[in-house]
């Protein structure tokens, strides 16, 4: 999201010209990739963009047209986008990337058209010989393949994810000499090469996902960008809560909500929304820190909110062999209590500070939004089609085809209202401008999508050698002693492990990598699987805002030149409730939506009663004053309580929640003017 440009007059432009010393200058690419990213300029600019919209354009023919063999599909969008992305991705961070391709990346292209030309040429001989053993030309093919696939991620993910998978790698080849659950026998350098590179690693089910699910969604999140939805949505955020106290950070809250979950990336969301929504909180009166916890709280929390819930949630859909809206159901409350949270955190610390709301002189009109309410379109025909029943490739090709109707409807009454010009020269011009859009939102979307083809593709590296080496069954044995003792460790002991595997890792490879790893042993201990796999996929999703290696708090604290630690300790407390969440579905499915519908409605209102004294209890504030720290204790108790889906805990929580409300009314009669 961008600052907010669509609507005209001066109110709307007035909340979108923060002080320019309100933000810190930064580099967006060396924030979100690890490489610096080349402007390609000539004929190789045309060339790459022209290529890169045939890339997404391909994708959606065989997605929705004419469908080919999954293992050349899978071939051709890893190798196909890893060319792409040398083509723009510099190989160190330092330094001028240039705007041209060196020969030493054109050389690199050259394996990378090779390795699908392998599988395009010779796809029934693959098929023949995965029962009889690889050729050369197989086991070619693999090692240059992996080696290509960790250099993509390298340089456009970090050496985080690489490295997890060199890791692992070596794993194949040391468990001889490894302890206790790390023992393996060995494997065959071979067989290594053939299962890590297949079906079962590298072009296994996550990059199915990737080359499907996700290159349709991000594509659609590139449109919805192209036709200014996300500038309406801020516009809508702003005047639906800009003057509450507060106002600028609940508005990056609610935005968070209408956009945050279309894009795969946390770090992503903190960029395109922070340079707008900073220097607003910065200059109402959040400090730097708060500022920027808010801001990287809200977007990581967008990888969890429905219908999309950023890309992690199409892998699990397929891994659990299940419709892709049981996954986003199951998520709504979850992602619903995530914003109450933090929406009482910005109202607590509003209170607390004295902080105010924007005025009516900065907010957009209500009559310019009602105006311009067919940007929302897309993503309401999205929503629709999907609770119709419909596949997501349908819902995200509608959707698309809504927003290309949004594009040419908005340049048209752009051309009529400026006069002089007939219907039909407006309407050619129209066209003529939405084509020049659809080709940068095609050539946008290939660019935005190849760090999730790389690290989705390293990521099967990682599930391929847990198949292969068995080392999945030994840590569910593990899981299961650990459960002999106490559920509750093995819970948190799974909590630890998914945390740690995500840092430092895009958030749809977290949550791979983390449910290969500790799915199977959560679901051996008598877990069910789509609670497993949420439980995991919201700890992974929230290694974004928890130190020591929290990328979006990280993101956001060099946009705000706020403290890196303090931005991810505050973003930790905005985001306490989520920490706790997945324990209560955990001890009772009703807040992933499963069971009678009375029941969940309950447990959706006690926990969020629940969510605010846990709030009230963090920022030691309630109604109109300070918490002792006696009080701040019983409000954290009486929040747990709430939060769990039980009837005599909702019953003790909402007595001492009651009690401390009429006692801090009593003791705090007059409210601080904001």
């Amino acid at each position: 999201m961008t600052a907010t440009q669509a609507g005209p007059g001066p109110k709307q432009g007035a909340a979108a010209a923060p002080p320019p010393e309100a933000v810190v200058n930064t580099n967006v690419d060396d924030m979100e990739f690890a490489s610096a990213r080349r402007e390609l300029a000539g004929w190789q600019g045309l060339a790459w963009r022209a290529a890169a919209a045939a890339f997404v354009l391909w994708h959606m023919w065989i997605l929705l047209v004419d469908p080919v063999d999954p293992t050349v599909s899978r071939a051709v969008h890893v190798f196909l986008g890893a060319a792409l992305g040398f083509a723009i991705f510099a190989p160190r961070a330092s330094g001028s990337p240039g705007n041209r391709v060196p020969w030493y990346d054109w050389l690199l292209m050259i394996p990378c058209l090779l390795v699908p030309a392998h599988y395009i040429l010779d796809a029934d001989g693959i098929e023949m010989r995965s029962f009889m053993g690889p050729n050369w030309q197989d086991l070619a093919a693999g090692l240059v393949g992996m080696l290509i696939v960790l250099e993509f991620a390298r340089r456009t993910a970090g050496l985080v994810m690489p490295l997890i998978a060199v890791v692992f790698i070596a794993y194949c080849f040391v468990g001889p000499w490894m302890p206790g659950i790390l023992y393996h026998r060995g494997v065959e350098w071979q067989a290594a090469v053939v299962e890590l590179f297949g079906n079962n690693g590298v072009l296994g089910t996550i990059v199915q996902v990737s080359a499907s699910f996700i290159i349709l969604f991000v594509t659609f999140a590139a449109f919805l960008q192209a036709s200014r939805a996300g500038d309406y949505f801020n516009d809508l955020a702003l005047a639906l809560v800009g003057r509450a106290r507060g106002g600028p950070a609940k508005v990056t809250v609610v935005s968070g909500i209408l956009f945050g979950t279309i894009s795969g990336s946390a770090v992503a969301n903190v960029v395109a929304s922070g340079a707008f929504t900073i220097p607003m909180m910065r200059r109402v009166g959040y400090d730097r820190n708060t500022a920027a916890a808010v801001e990287a709280t809200s977007s990581t929390g967008g990888q969890i909110t429905p219908p999309v819930m950023g890309a992690g949630a199409f892998i699990m859909a397929e891994v659990l062999g299940r419709p892709y809206t049981d996954i986003a159901l199951a998520g709504l409350i979850p992602a619903l209590l995530f914003y109450i949270a933090n929406y009482i955190h910005c109202d607590l610390n509003a209170r607390k500070s004295g902080i105010r709301g924007l005025t009516r002189d900065e907010l957009p009109r209500w009559v310019d939004i009602a105006r311009r309410a067919y940007m929302a379109a897309p993503l309401v025909l999205l929503i629709a089609v999907l609770l119709s029943g419909y596949s997501p490739f349908r819902a995200a090709a509608i959707g698309i085809a809504a927003t290309i109707a949004i594009m040419v409807f908005t340049a048209l009454a752009h051309r009529v209202s400026l006069g002089g010009q007939s219907l039909p020269a407006a309407l050619v011009g129209a066209v003529a401008e939405t084509l020049r859009a659809i080709e940068q939102a095609l050539s946008g979307s290939a660019k935005e999508v190849m760090q999730l083809i790389a690290v989705c593709a390293a990521a099967g590296v990682v599930a391929g050698v847990i198949g292969l080496t068995g080392v999945g069954g030994r840590f569910a044995t593990m899981l299961l002693d650990i459960a002999g003792t106490s559920s509750f460790l093995a819970m948190l002991f799974a909590m630890l492990v998914a945390i740690i595997l995500g840092m430092g890792v895009p958030t749809t490879a977290a949550y791979a990598i983390a449910a290969a790893v500790v799915a199977p042993g959560l679901i051996r201990i008598g877990v069910e699987p789509l609670v497993a796999h949420m439980f995991i996929f919201y700890f992974a999703i929230l290694s974004a805002i928890t130190p020591p290696v929290a990328l979006a708090s990280f993101a956001a604290a060099s946009m705000a030149g706020a403290d890196m630690w303090k931005t991810s300790v505050v973003a930790v407390k905005l985001g306490l409730a989520t920490f706790i969440v997945p324990y209560m579905f955990w001890l009772s499915p009703a807040l992933l939506a499963q069971g009678e519908l009375a029941f969940i409605l309950q447990s959706f209102v006690t926990a969020s009663c629940g969510v605010f004294l846990l709030a009230c209890a963090t920022e030691g504030w309630m109604l109109n004053g300070r918490l002792a720290v006696p009080l701040r204790l019983a409000a954290g108790v009486a929040g747990l309580l709430l939060m769990v889906p039980e009837g005599w805990t909702d019953l003790a929580g909402l007595g001492i929640g009651v009690a401390l409300l009429l006692w801090q009314r009593r003791a705090f009669p007059a409210e601080r003017l904001a």
